[in-house]
């Protein structure tokens, strides 16, 4: 197959990896066999387990992918990574071709394989004389070929040069982010710490783990843009879960003491640092409880993740560390308000809160309703002086449709967000669950709504009538695991703790045509050698020095024995005046 015609748009290393596969095939070796290959060790079982007096590890068959090669003549060591890490391999021609057919060393190993590759090991461990435990490889099998190359992480005494760090490349392909970042394969593992913890908390206490809808007829739970999409069997739009509040609360009132989920949740909003259209949510729900219990369980909760995750409570979150040994300090939303404005808004109504958000110099939109602008005050203030976990209690009733109206103010509602770092992590209430109450909150909603704000609540009637059935006084709180997860690891952006987070399409590259190559003079056959070294656009081409093009493309001719007479120096630097 000629490679050079079909597979202009490849770079030469992929170009020869392609070759490569190629004479593996000629040579009978399937390089992505269907057979299982069955291992006996992960590499840390192999340094943990190994006892080079007792020569404890005869036969051992592990597989990974080549993430170093020296070769040294007929015997080289290679690298290899599994799911765990990283083991040393040693391979002796002779040992791997005990016959006269010395092709698997000599060739396969040595020509047709590369960096990336995964492979299948077999053979007894021991010790080099450095020290390192190290696999003697008796037997080799090709499991996958890679076709693209890795990044090339160098490492030196423990340290890491030419690291993978391009935001842009490491979340569009986690995949390679992975391979080359070992680092990030921790934060993921510390991800599922912090879920497993707090589920053990919640089934120890005897609360029964749910799964709600997704696609609902009406978005409710939280004041949110919802994504909206069509059912065609039914003909009728459905919005994907924006919150899980309304449909857990219907179990309590069908009889369940304790009810949560984990759960992805989705909201049709802004992205930045701490925030993804798509992200994972715990709600919990508990009866015959109220927000003072809940204060006191979410901090309980937070304490035993920290103590799992790093045996204790205090986290680095860049120059800051966050205790999150309990309890944490209490603090109104107005005395927060007061404590960092000097304004006391107890009892102002919606024309005194714009006056205050015009002293203030917060922006605000005229759709703003007394809740929004008392948020917005809160949020422009208050919210980045909460470094420390601090709960902020006690809401006005305008920004909580859903909350209980306070046992001591009518005008507040008992309901708390915890704040670290200058951030929310979660939200909870003592329940509404007067149906009389929830109808005219929701009512109140509607009428924002017809002002132009489209993350208000919309009316559940279904809720309404399930609230009618009674529901027993009750606790909620959500926390999201993305950012609880960002805290925890100390990671500076919510795309750091997920494994795929949204991104806008990937911009492709049009590579310039033929007649534009051939404007600047270059032949025919030089067009298809300049696109093989990696230059697709004529402006790219004219960035680079001619001696270095002039260097490459002889180079390539040579290495790929094109057989095309090289132009001259002077020929080159004309292409490019």
């Amino acid at each position: 197959m000629d490679y050079r015609m079909s597979t202009l748009e490849l770079s030469e290393q992929e170009i020869i990896r392609r070759k490569s596969l190629e004479e593996l095939n000629k040579l009978g070796i399937n390089a992505y066999p269907a057979a299982q290959y069955k291992t006996t060790h992960l590499s840390t079982e192999i340094k943990q387990e190994f006892d080079p007096e007792k020569d404890n590890m005869k036969e051992v068959v592990i597989a990974g992918r080549i993430m170093s090669r020296r070769i040294m003549g007929k015997a080289s060591f290679a690298e290899l990574q599994d799911a765990e890490g990283r083991i040393q391999i040693y391979l002796n021609r002779d040992d791997m071709c005990p016959g006269e057919d010395k092709t698997l060393y000599n060739t396969v190993f040595k020509k047709l394989l590369d960096m990336g590759d995964i492979i299948g090991v077999k053979g007894f461990v021991f010790q080099t004389q450095m020290g390192e435990t190290t696999l003697h490889v008796q037997e080799l099998t090709v499991l996958s070929k890679s076709l693209k190359p890795l990044p090339i992480v160098k490492e030196k005494d423990g340290k890491t040069y030419d690291a993978f760090t391009d935001p842009e490349m490491r979340y569009r392909q986690r995949y390679v982010d992975l391979i080359v970042n070992p680092q990030v394969k921790e934060v993921f593992e510390k991800r599922r710490t912090i879920i497993r913890t707090m589920r053990e908390m919640f089934d120890n206490a005897g609360y029964l783990e749910v799964e709600t809808p997704i696609l609902q007829p009406i978005p409710g739970g939280a004041s949110a843009r919802p994504f909206i999409t069509h059912h065609n069997a039914l003909d009728i739009p459905l919005y994907m879960r924006i919150a899980n509040e309304l449909y857990l609360k219907r179990l309590i009132v069908g009889g369940f003491d304790g009810v949560y989920e984990f759960a992805k949740d989705f909201r049709n909003e802004g992205m930045d640092r701490t925030h993804n259209p798509e992200f994972t949510v715990m709600e919990i729900y508990v009866a015959y409880k109220d927000y003072k219990w809940m204060m006191e369980f979410t901090e309980t909760m937070l304490e035993k993740v920290a103590l799992a995750l790093h045996g204790k409570t205090t986290v680095t979150i860049g120059d800051k560390e966050i205790d999150f040994k309990a309890p944490y300090r209490r603090l109104t939303m107005i005395d927060a308000i007061k404590e960092h404005t000097g304004i006391d808004i107890n009892g102002m109504n919606e024309e005194q809160l714009f006056k205050v958000c015009d002293e203030l110099h917060i922006e605000v939109d005229e759709t703003f309703g007394k809740g929004k602008l008392i948020d917005e005050i809160f949020g422009e203030k208050c919210e980045g002086h909460m470094i420390q976990p601090t709960f902020i209690t006690d809401y006005p009733v305008e920004m909580s449709p859903l909350c209980k109206k306070h046992r001591d103010n009518p005008e507040l509602t008992e309901r708390f967000e915890l704040m670290v770092n200058g951030k929310e992590l979660c939200n909870a209430y003592t329940e509404l669950n007067d149906p009389i109450d929830q109808l005219e909150r929701f009512q109140e909603q509607m009428k924002l709504s017809e002002k132009g704000d489209d993350e208000a609540m919309f009316i559940d009637m279904d809720f309404v009538r399930a609230l009618e059935y009674g529901m027993p006084p009750t606790s909620g709180m959500g926390i999201g695991i993305d950012r609880l997860t960002m805290f925890m690891t100390g990671q500076d952006s919510i795309q750091d703790v997920l494994f795929f987070p949204q991104m806008r399409p990937e911009k492709k590259v049009q590579p310039d045509s033929d007649e534009k190559f051939a404007e600047l003079g270059i032949a025919p056959e030089w067009i298809e050698v300049i696109r093989a070294i990696g230059f697709s656009k004529v402006d790219a081409l004219k960035e680079t020095k001619h001696t270095k093009i002039f260097q490459d493309i002889c180079g390539y001719n040579k290495k790929n024995k094109l057989g095309l007479k090289n132009p001259s120096q002077d020929e080159v630097k004309a292409w490019l005046a």
